[in-house]
């Protein structure tokens, strides 16, 4: 279903006089990393329309071009070709396509001319998508993207004689620079004025033409001619989906089997691969009699790639990028601003001036505090020297943070109690701990637009696959990892590329342990936590929870590759390294605007609802054998909540992890409906219990619900970024498992892995910190031989399609 999409026009037909006066669609259609996103960023800007496409969660996007409202361009998927294997390419085709087969060979969503955006330095590569769509009747313009990197290079491509071979105009551009875009537009609309069909002279040898041209006469009128190449070529690789769309009587398809079969005995291939050939042969003719090469030495692109896909150095650099990225966002500059939103936004307030002294002040009474309580002073002692606490408006310029001045405002109009607790401690408090992580959200995004925009995250996919592979998992899989670093559900949703049902479960079962946007709070309260004031030592946490994931994720493969279900051999993984190129200020900043919108949305819905459900179950509950709202005066009534209660029935799950108070417990449990939830219900817990009365901070606060124990903290960040996750990921596992049991089993198995790293991240913890060997110490030794165990026995037989066992032990651990 779609999310804010534009209403499908009719397409427009008759005269060309009419075609002028109605609204004209234009197709953008390109390789995936040719520009295709920059593109169409910078020629419709912000009137874009994002949804899906029907039936399908393949994401369709919209957009008005920028200078003339009554251009609609829709930004195509990214493929390679239109065989129809993923739904990409099918999305792609069929769009392109409509009802062309029908008479007047134009149907219903068919745009009015396409813009294929291929990308000049790989121009070989690129034209293959070209000479298809050239097959299916349209106007055509060829983009010719990145030319700026082909004179850079020292290359030449004669665009005239390119464009007289094509049969279609042929615009120079560079979308990354803004070059030639409306030159491009101009001459799209033109053509889809016109309504001529491209009329390519490309063409395969003799043999093949004779049997494409038979194959045509047994069409004869059931398609229309400018599509009538396309359904021939189709019908000659015997394309099952073309079959069935068709309907040719049998007879008819008898035939067409016979000229497939004379063409296949000739050639010795099959039908598929014939054609496939013949068109890298029309296209290595084009290419040599068009592009000049340099005699120049390796590009720029080629001597980077030296050194950061170098098999010794690419995965420790991987590793220092991604320790940088999380370091800068989490540790120092995303801090900075989260401090100051936690604590000043959405707390009591922030200190503006005069901080230096305030400090100086707060040590000194929270000395005489400890002196008071070492000497043994009463309770009235203390109560007033808690009163002598320094009043930071006293040292400079203070504003009030929002929890106070709703609280004041809301007393004044003489507002009930309970409600003031919920919109304070409940709303303010659970939405706004969520939101203070914001900034840190938008550095790290921000970055990861920055690597993802100059082409290094696609070599990350390339070190990654060498990785894998030596473990039999499947390079494909960590495509999805580096988009969960999103959000966790385009993340699944990517997974359909993966061919292999085995494989694609896998990934399925283990790319939500990438820590997502959600779960970066969850991290930076565990590094507040466990810095306290001393963030300079503690800087490494951010980074090793990422990693965490990384390495859950290939210990998870290996482990269940070794197992009866997941036997067999990884999918082979081809991708396409883009150039790299200074990415535009533009995109980067669209890119990590539309990752933190969608955060800010969950924020402002699921999360406000979840805050509210949260306090409602920590202010209702059964005292003196009454159910209904607690006393909040009354000390400890939070005990007798329905969320207490929740908590302590569960409580004994998580004790070996050290986290076995009802508190620490009910966090986890909130967090499977969202992960910020997680921060938001210790941001209700602190505002409403007393956690964090010796420090306002919510990060000491934290700490204090954890008892203070780092082991505890961090098995209880592993527990939470490994676990199951949240609602909205679990909907888009089970309908990409299509499998009820495979669900369960993915939430499973999901679930007790992090349970596992938990207990054995504490056990270990404790015991390395002085602590007795127990029990549970026992089971976490027991868990981790274990794990080893099958992380390095051999790998199980399994048979190929042709009912042969085979041995895996190649692919088994180096």
């Amino acid at each position: 279903m779609e999310r804010n999409s534009r209403t499908a026009r009719e397409p427009p037909g008759g005269t060309e006089r009419e075609r002028q006066n109605m609204g004209i669609r234009i197709a953008l259609a390109g390789n995936p990393n040719c520009g295709k996103t920059t593109m169409f960023n910078d020629l419709t800007g912000a009137s874009q329309y994002v949804g899906n496409w029907p039936g399908v969660t393949v994401e369709k996007k919209e957009g008005t071009y920028a200078h003339a409202l009554d251009v609609t361009i829709t930004d195509l998927p990214g493929v390679y070709s239109l065989s129809p294997y993923s739904p990409e390419e099918i999305v792609t085709r069929d769009y392109l396509l409509g009802d062309a087969a029908a008479a007047g060979g134009k149907g219903s969503g068919r745009p009015d001319a396409v813009i294929n955006l291929v990308d000049a330095t790989n121009l070989e590569r690129n034209l293959y998508l070209t000479t298809q769509i050239l097959d299916l009747g349209l106007p055509v313009v060829v983009a010719l993207n990145m030319m700026d990197l082909v004179e850079k290079n020292g290359d030449k491509i004669d665009v005239a004689k390119l464009s007289a071979r094509l049969g279609c105009p042929v615009v120079e551009t560079s979308a990354l620079k803004g070059r030639g875009m409306d030159e491009l537009l101009k001459t799209a609309i033109d053509a889809a004025k016109k309504g001529t069909p491209t009329a390519s002279d490309l063409r395969f040898t003799s043999e093949v033409e004779e049997a494409l041209g038979r194959v045509i006469d047994v069409l004869g009128t059931r398609v229309t001619p400018n599509v009538a190449r396309w359904y021939a070529i189709k019908l000659l690789e015997g394309e099952q989906k073309t079959i069935d769309k068709l309907g040719l009587p049998a007879g008819d398809l008898s035939a067409v089997a016979s000229i497939r079969e004379a063409l296949e005995n000739s050639q010795d291939d099959d039908a598929e691969s014939i054609v496939t050939g013949e068109r890298y042969d029309a296209i290595g003719d084009v290419v040599s009699e068009t592009v000049k090469k340099s005699l120049k030495g390796a590009t720029t692109t080629q001597k980077i790639d030296r050194v950061v896909t170098n098999r010794w150095l690419g995965i420790p650099i991987f590793i220092v990028i991604m320790t940088l990225v999380y370091y800068i966002s989490v540790s120092t500059v995303g801090t900075l601003f989260t401090d100051w939103a936690n604590d000043g936004v959405f707390g009591d307030g922030w200190l503006y001036t005069g901080t230096e002294q305030y400090d100086e002040a707060v040590g000194v009474w929270e000395e005489n505090v400890a002196a008071a309580e070492e000497a043994g002073a009463s309770e009235s002692e203390l109560a007033l020297l808690a009163e002598e606490e320094p009043d930071p408006a006293e040292f400079g310029v203070y504003i009030q943070g929002l929890t106070p001045v709703a609280t004041e405002a809301l007393e004044s109009i003489g507002t009930a109690p309970w409600l003031i607790s919920l919109i304070v401690d409940g709303i303010i408090a659970g939405v706004g701990a969520v939101l203070g992580f914001v900034p840190q959200m938008i550095v790290l995004f921000l970055l990861l637009s920055i690597l993802e925009a100059c082409g290094y995250l696609a070599r990350v996919a390339f070190i990654m696959d060498r990785i894998f592979r030596k473990f039999g998992l499947s390079g494909k899989s960590f495509i999805p990892m580096l988009i969960a670093s999103g959000c966790g559900v385009p993340a699944v949703m990517a997974t359909k590329t993966i061919e292999n049902e085995k494989d694609r479960r896998m990934t399925i079962m283990t790319t939500t342990m990438i820590p997502c946007g959600a779960k970066l709070p969850i991290i930076a309260l565990v590094f507040g936590a466990i810095a306290g004031g001393d963030a300079g030592t503690t800087w490494w946490i951010a980074p090793v929870f990422y990693f965490l994931g990384v390495i859950a994720i290939i210990v998870s493969g290996i482990m269940l590759r070794k197992t009866k279900m997941f036997a067999g051999e990884a999918t082979p993984f081809i991708m396409e390294l883009p150039q790299y190129h200074i990415p535009a200020v533009k995109n980067v900043l669209m890119a990590t605007w539309e990752r933190v919108k969608s955060f800010i949305v969950k924020a402002g819905t699921i999360i406000f609802l979840s805050t509210i459900v949260i306090w409602f179950l920590m202010n209702f509950g059964f005292y003196e054998g009454a159910f209904g709202l607690l006393d909040t005066e009354m000390e400890g009534y939070i005990q007798y909540s329905l969320m207490a209660g929740l908590g302590n029935a569960l409580a004994w799950v998580f004790a070996p992890l050290g986290f076995g108070n009802w508190e620490s417990t009910v966090t986890s449990i909130t967090g499977l409906v969202a992960k910020e939830n997680v921060v938001a219900t210790v941001g209700i817990l602190t505002s409403l219990g007393d956690a964090g009365e010796a420090d306002p901070s919510m990060w000491m606060a934290f700490g204090a619900l954890m008892g203070g124990s780092v082991p505890a903290i961090m098995a209880f960040c592993a527990f939470n970024l490994l676990c199951a996750p949240c609602f909205a990921a679990i909907g888009t596992i089970r309908r990409q498992m299509a499998s009820a049991k495979w669900t369960w089993f993915a939430i499973g198995y999901m679930t007790v892995f992090a349970w596992a790293v938990g207990l054995m991240i504490y056990q270990f913890g404790m015991l390395l910190s002085g602590g007795e060997f127990s029990v549970w110490t026992a089971v976490a030794v027991v868990v981790l031989v274990g794990m080893l165990f099958q992380l390095f026995r051999p790998l199980p037989e399994y048979k190929d399609k042709g009912g042969a066992p085979q041995a895996e032990a190649e692919q088994g651990v180096a």
